[in-house]
């Protein structure tokens, strides 16, 4: 075989590697919803236990858990149902305590994002320069419509140090 043919090789397996290191959640993820499963008033138990708010139902797995503490950026990927792409792309927000919109960004489906069951994502927010205290990360669907009846959004709280 030749030098080409081996590096080629290598790439690949590297590639197929991360692909696969990117696409497993993380250890630190926090898993909201089992999907296989009914779901039973998961939204207020949820909340009582997290405080995580808004549609949380939507939410299958976050690798940010409640009330972490934040420098500098977040890197993190997740799981949602029920349409919250557009275009592959889902928005991540951050709100003051008065849910107040701090910096906008987005993020990018990782799998298949036109239909309706669980779609992964992943992205990475610069949070320099806001204020220190707590706050909300928001997972916003992207809302092409652009009608308020349409808007969904999950809001987990973080702490900006």
């Amino acid at each position: 075989m030749t030098k080409f043919g081996k590096l080629l090789i290598f790439v690949l397996c590297l590639g197929l590697v991360s692909l696969v290191f990117f696409l497993l959640p993380s250890k630190t993820s926090v898993v909201v919803n089992d999907v296989a499963k009914e779901e039973v008033k998961v939204e207020d138990s949820m909340q009582e236990k997290t405080g995580i708010l808004g549609n949380v139902g939507d939410l299958v797995s976050f690798s940010v858990l409640p009330n972490t503490k934040v420098h500098d950026s977040i890197v993190y990927n997740g799981i949602v149902k029920g349409g919250y792409f557009f275009e592959a792309n889902i928005l991540i927000n951050i709100l003051d305590v008065d849910k107040k919109v701090l910096r906008q960004s987005n993020a990018i489906a990782t799998t298949e994002w036109m239909i309706a069951g669980p779609v992964s994502f992943a992205g990475s927010l610069d949070i320099k320069g806001l204020p220190l205290g707590l706050a909300y990360l928001e997972i916003h669907n992207n809302n092409a419509s652009g009608l308020p009846e349409h808007d969904k959004s999950i809001l987990i709280p973080i702490v900006i140090e």
